[in-house]
């Protein structure tokens, strides 16, 4: 099969040598060895049609798509109505691209308009931008934004943020120069707070998760009221599913609000892609990174939509922008758009409840489970908690598997030093049933 790639062998050496390197390897300097693959892929010859379907036909076979999921940890296993894909998978959203002229966009822009507006109601904040990539580099943008309306390169995190949240965040520090402070988390699941203020020091903000990864629900004003108290924005990484119950982050006093929309209506797809959200309060908006849609009328006093507030984008400032989101995830963030607007605030409200409820009857099941405790047991949480087992984990994962579930992630995947802990999780589509026959499988895995 030929390559696909239209310049020839000759023309792309000419382009190798115009930026000083011999050959293409040397793009991949920074690419460790050990993340190389070393060889040349293993791709077979050309195939008909019928062949290609046989073949991933037999692929599809291998997957087990019958075990009960208990496994959350970013990514989560909710019911996604039949309205959202359908309508999302329509042509228009399907084939749109990033509306640089307005009066070819208007449909794109409005989407944008109401992803925003969605995601404002949502969060209580004043503005929100077109969107982000996934939660991860909503943080790491806020975190350039807080150092830019501070005019301070330090700031602190909790170590309740995801593990992947705090990784992403230190790609973008280290190339920023920005110092970033990990609080730690105090014996009962939740951030610190006398550490809190040490950390505080100089610092252009903090950042903090609700629920934070090991489940726990912070106590979000008192942290923001420290992080104000020093000079510092506050930054909430939130579940939007928890606010069908929990306090906004505009209530507490958050100044940005950032998070992860793949609960909304957006299915698991072995990790992606997913869009990430970020909203802030009005005096910050000129720091908000990527586009803003706005509406305005035009000269007939029609109303029309417009791309605003983006002068500090790549593709405008270049090297002096502070920001390089320069696309937006819009077709992921109609889908979740649809979501929410389909659910509504009741719909939003009975699945959190439901979350709630599921996880914490799967808890109080476990806590009869002789050799399983719960970690941080007196600590609030939301739909994930962490549990101890007597076991390594992942052995206990794997006899759970081979009796059709999906257990807790073990927590040795994120610290090495933590063999018997996992993060279980249960949500609106757990079904009684299924609580009980996972208890009841722990219960012979730990005999």
């Amino acid at each position: 099969m030929k390559s696909y790639v239209p310049s020839t062998p000759a023309e792309r050496q000419e382009m190798l040598e115009a930026i000083g390197l011999s050959s293409f390897d040397a793009l991949y300097a920074d690419v460790p060895e050990s993340l190389r693959l070393g060889r040349k892929l293993n791709l077979p010859g050309g195939m008909s049609e019928l062949s290609v379907r046989r073949l991933f036909a037999a692929l599809a076979r291998q997957n087990n798509t019958e075990l009960a999921i208990f496994r959350g940890a970013g990514a989560y296993h909710h019911y996604i109505p039949a309205a959202v894909p359908q309508l999302a998978s329509r042509s228009e959203f399907y084939t749109a691209y990033t509306p640089y002229q307005a009066e070819m966009s208007q449909g794109m822009l409005q989407a944008i308009f109401e992803w925003q507006t969605l995601i404002c109601e949502l969060t209580g904040m004043d503005v929100a931008n077109a969107s982000v990539y996934d939660g991860p580099t909503a943080a790491a943008e806020a975190m350039h934004m807080l150092t830019g309306a501070k005019r301070k390169n330090k700031v602190a995190y909790s170590a309740g943020l995801h593990p992947d949240v705090i990784a992403t965040m230190k790609t973008y520090a280290r190339f920023s120069k920005t110092e970033l402070v990990e609080v730690p988390l105090a014996e009962d699941g939740r951030t610190d707070r006398a550490a809190l203020e040490a950390a505080l020091a100089g610092s252009a903000g903090f950042f903090a998760a609700q629920p934070n990864f090991m489940g726990c629900l912070e106590e979000m004003a008192a942290l923001a009221e420290l992080t104000h108290a020093a000079g510092g924005l506050f930054v909430s990484y939130v579940n939007p599913i928890t606010l069908g119950l929990l306090k906004r982050p505009a209530a507490y006093g958050a100044d940005v609000a950032i998070g992860d929309g793949q609960p909304l209506g957006l299915p698991l797809s072995f990790g992606g892609p997913y869009v990430g959200f970020m909203a802030a309060t009005e005096k910050l908006v000129r720091n908000l990174p990527g586009r803003i849609a706005g509406e305005t009328v035009d000269a007939d006093g029609t109303r029309a939509y417009v791309l605003t507030l983006q002068a500090r984008e790549q593709h405008i400032r270049r090297e002096k922008a502070s920001s390089n989101i320069c696309s937006n995830q819009m077709l992921c963030a109609v889908t979740a758009s649809i979501y929410l607007a389909l659910m509504g605030p009741e719909g939003m409200r009975e699945v959190a409840e439901q979350n709630l409820q599921k996880a914490h009857y799967l808890a109080e099941g476990m806590k009869q489970i002789k050799g399983v405790k719960q970690r941080y047991a007196d600590t609030p949480f939301f739909n994930e908690f962490v549990v101890e087992y007597e076991k390594d984990a992942e052995l206990v994962n794997e006899a759970l598997k081979r009796r059709g579930i999906m257990g807790g992630v073990p927590l040795s995947r994120f610290c090495k030093t933590d063999a018997r802990g996992a993060l279980w999780c249960a949500t609106e589509c757990n079904t009684r049933d299924e609580i009980d026959l996972a208890l009841n499988a722990l219960m012979e895995v730990l005999a």
